[in-house]
């Protein structure tokens, strides 16, 4: 099995690090090509207005000067000597759940990967809620099985998997449970303002960190409880619900 491996912490990421050991569990046709510097964010950019370079680091590993969306269609389209099998992106540091989906260039990767027609899974590594550090601990113990048992299912056209690991030791891990994508209060948004040394505003965009109260069922929930989120994602954004709603008022 061939493996494309990719993220939006960057070529140097350890959560990178972590992804590679996972995927060598499964085969060792693993190649990594990664953005050179942090694309945290990047949502799924592309880089229309800017040439993209790559480099060739050592073995199968490559940087590419662009978002993860520019990563993996460099990889499939460039750099490989044929289409990967599966796509891994992460494992990212920090969680990406609830509305970070629509934020997040390691979930972009993956549907980048699944625009293509090639199975994808983005992982990710729950930090700062639970002070224990092992990073990467929960995802390199458990990362194998889980991706393990998702690459015996047929995902289906246009569908994607959005993996999140609890940020806890990775013996309190209480199990690994089907969610559904959650929603973040969005009083969490924080801006950080400061000043330069010159005297001028500039600001910094974050989030409270604040574990609320979700749903049970949510990825949210999930993560809080220690527990290993799994959730189906799918490409195609049409709210069905409001389709004859739509059609009446444009009658």
């Amino acid at each position: 099995m061939r493996i494309l491996i990719t993220n939006d912490d960057g070529i140097h990421a350890a959560g990178l690090v972590a992804l590679e050991e996972i995927a060598k569990t499964i085969s060792d046709d693993v190649w990594v090509v990664a953005p050179a510097d942090e694309q945290s964010g990047a949502g799924h950019s592309l880089s229309l207005s800017d040439p993209l370079r790559y480099r060739h680091i050592g073995g199968r590993h490559y940087e590419v000067t662009g978002t993860p969306t520019d990563c993996v269609i460099m990889a499939v389209r460039k750099i490989m000597p044929a289409l990967p099998h599966l796509i891994l992106s992460g494992v990212n540091r920090g969680q990406n759940i609830a509305d970070d989906v629509t934020y997040s260039g390691t979930i972009a990767a993956a549907m980048e990967g699944t625009a293509l027609g090639i199975k994808s899974i983005a992982l990710s590594q729950c930090t700062g809620i639970y002070d224990n550090g092992e990073t990467y601990g929960v995802a390199r113990a458990h990362g194998p099985s889980v991706v393990a048992k998702l690459l015996k299912l047929d995902f289906g056209s246009g569908n994607l998997v959005n993996v999140n690991f609890p940020d806890c030791r990775s013996d309190e891990v209480r199990g690994t449970v089907i969610t559904t994508q959650g929603k973040r209060d969005q009083n969490m948004l924080t801006v950080d303002e400061r000043v330069d040394a010159r005297g001028r505003a500039y600001f910094w965009l974050g989030f409270k960190r604040d574990k609320g109260n979700p749903p049970v069922g949510t990825d949210l929930a999930a993560v809080f409880n220690k527990q290993i989120s799994v959730t189906p994602l799918h490409m195609n954004l049409t709210q069905n619900d409001m389709l004859e709603t739509l059609r009446g008022v444009f009658k």
